[in-house]
C-alpha cells in the first residue's frame, strides 16, 4: 500500500523543523553568547516595527524609559504568577532587582541578531504548525503521532513566552535551565514522531537488553550534561556581571564546583557511549543505521570536546560558547533517535539477523 501524499509531506516537514531547531538552538546560543537578548527590547516587534533599526536616529522618542516600563510591567505579572504558585522569595528578587530600570543602550548590531534569532524562532513555529495539520492524516493508524505533534505545538509557545522571561528577568537561574530542557522535550517530541510515522509498518527487532540500558544511560547522562553546562553559564553570567565584564580569563576559575560536575559528567558521557559504540558494532552491521548514528556521535563528542577546551582555557570566545550548546543537542538527538531505532529501525540494512 502506498503512502499518501499527505503522510509524505508530515515526514518532510517533520524533518525540515528538526533542522531548523537544530539552527534555532545556534541561533539562541548567538544571542546568549554576545548578550544580545534585550538587543530588541519588545515583542513581537523590534523598536516597535517590523524590520528593526540599523542606527539609533530611527529609534521611538524616549525609547529608554518605554521598554524599561514596559519589561517592570511584564516582571511584576510574572512575579504575581511565582507567587501564586509559592515562589514567593523569587518573586520577591525579581520585583527588587534594580538592574531591571537600568535601560539597555541602542547597539545596531544586537539588534539584528536578536531579530535573526525571532525569525528562525517564527519560522520553526510555522513548521510546527503545518507538521500538526499534517499529523492528522495519521489519526487512523497512530493518534498518538497527531497528538502529540499538536502538543509540541503549544509547547513551542509556551517556550516561546518563557523565552522571553528568561531575557526580561536577567536571566533567573532556574528559568535558564528549564528554557534549554523544553528545548530538547521539544526537539524529542519531532524525533519521535517523525520516526513513528516512519516505522509504522516496520516489524520490531531482537535487541540485547543491555544494549537498550547503556543507550538509556548514554541519554541520561548527556541530558544532565546539558544542564550541568547551562548552570555552569549562569554562573559565569553572574561572574561577569561582578567583574563588570573585566578579568575574562577570571572567570571560569571563579565559577565553583558546578565546573567541576559538568567536566566529571563529560568523562561520564564519553566512556558510557565508548561503551555503546562496542555494543553497538558487535550487535549491528556497518552500514546499519545503529552504527551510523554512534559514528555521527562520536564525531559530535570529539568536536564538543575541542569546543569545551576552547571554552576552559581561551577564556570563553563566543563562538565556542554557540558551538558548544549547540553540539551537545546534535548528541542528543542522535542518541534519542539510536533509542527509537533499538526498537524498530527506519532501515533493516546491516541489521545482524
Amino acid at each position: 500500500m502506498g503512502i499518501s501524499a499527505s503522510k509524505i509531506r508530515f515526514q518532510k516537514v517533520t524533518l525540515t523543523t528538526i533542522i531548523i531547531l537544530f539552527v534555532l538552538i545556534l541561533a539562541g546560543g548567538v544571542v546568549r553568547s554576545s548578550g544580545s537578548g534585550m538587543g530588541c527590547p519588545d515583542w513581537p516587534k523590534c523598536f516597535g516595527r517590523y524590520i528593526p533599526p540599523t542606527n539609533s536616529a530611527d529609534l521611538p522618542k524616549d525609547y529608554k524609559q518605554k521598554y524599561v516600563d514596559q519589561r517592570l510591567a511584564k516582571n511584576q505579572r510574572f512575579a504575581k504568577t511565582l507567587d501564586v504558585f509559592g515562589y514567593s522569595d523569587l518573586a520577591k528578587r525579581i520585583r527588587e532587582d534594580k538592574s531591571i530600570l537600568v535601560p539597555e543602550e541602542f547597539n545596531a548590531e544586537k539588534t539584528w541578531t536578536e531579530y535573526i534569532n525571532r525569525l528562525i524562532g517564527a519560522i520553526s513555529g510555522l513548521f510546527l504548525f503545518l507538521s500538526a495539520v499534517y499529523a492528522f492524516s495519521y489519526w487512523n493508524q497512530s493518534k498518538r503521532i497527531a497528538l502529540l505533534s499538536l502538543f509540541n505545538f503549544v509547547l513551542v509557545g509556551f517556550q516561546a513566552w518563557l523565552g522571553s522571561i528568561v531575557v526580561s528577568t536577567n536571566l533567573v537561574a532556574w528559568i535558564v535551565t528549564v528554557h534549554m530542557l523544553l528545548a530538547l522535550a521539544i526537539l524529542a517530541i519531532l524525533i519521535y514522531t517523525y520516526h513513528r510515522a516512519k516505522v509504522l509498518d516496520t516489524k520490531k527487532i531482537n535487541t540485547g537488553t543491555l544494549v537498550y540500558i547503556i543507550t538509556l544511560l548514554a541519554l541520561v547522562a548527556s541530558i544532565f550534561q546539558i544542564a550541568f553546562g547551562t548552570e555552569v553559564r549562569e554562573q559565569v553570567d553572574a561572574v561577569a556581571a561582578h567583574f563588570q565584564g573585566g578579568y575574562r580569563n577570571n572567570w571560569i576559575s571563579s565559577v565553583g564546583d558546578i565546573f567541576t560536575h559538568h567536566r566529571d559528567m563529560a568523562v561520564l558521557v564519553l566512556v558510557l557511549n565508548i561503551m555503546l559504540y562496542a555494543l553497538i558494532r558487535k550487535n549491528f552491521g556497518r552500514h546499519s543505521v545503529h552504527q551510523q548514528l554512534m559514528s555521527f556521535t562520536f564525531l559530535m563528542i570529539m568536536l564538543q570536546i575541542v569546543t569545551g577546551i576552547l571554552l576552559s582555557y581561551w577564556a570563553l570566545p563566543p563562538a565556542a560558547q554557540a558551538a558548544h550548546i549547540v553540539l551537545a543537542s546534535l548528541i542528543f538527538g542522535a542518541q534519542f533517535y539510536l533509542l527509537l531505532n533499538l526498537y524498530k529501525p527506519v532501515s533493516v540494512r546491516g541489521i545482524s539477523r
